[in-house]
């Protein structure tokens, strides 16, 4: 990066990080680069930072839809996709698998998510017929 003060939003590549950032300002003697699609900014080298290569920008364009997929995916439900079932109140075997749900969801085991709830709707369906 040479001494002229690129526009916020450029991206550079950060060897010490191995990551492509965005530009978004200086603080001190430090670039500060966030993530491509947000995240937590952190401190690089100026005198380090090239431009990012053509592949390097699509590369962190890729990442960052796949990081929004994965994490938006609970507010897309219904588009799609079945809802996730409803715990029946006052069962305790309900409870348990939605609660073994949201801790696979909390980890981002989205496999361990489906299987919850696959076990819930059977449940649900052996149990708590109308």
């Amino acid at each position: 990066m040479r001494d002229a003060q690129p526009e916020p939003g450029t991206l550079f590549y950060d060897p010490a990080t191995d990551k492509v950032g965005e530009y978004q300002d200086r603080t001190g003697p430090y670039a500060m680069l966030r993530p491509v699609g947000g995240g937590r900014e952190w401190q690089a080298d100026p005198a380090a930072l090239r431009p990012a290569t053509a592949e390097e920008r699509l590369s962190a364009g890729v990442r960052a839809a796949n990081r929004r997929a994965r994490t938006d995916a609970p507010f897309m439900v219904g588009i799609g996709t079945p809802r996730p079932p409803v715990p029946e109140p006052d069962c305790t075997e309900c409870d348990e698998l939605a609660s073994r749900r949201e801790s696979a969801r909390a980890t981002h085991d989205y496999s361990a998510e489906t299987d919850a709830n696959v076990l819930l709707r059977g449940h649900q369906r052996r149990e708590h017929r109308e």
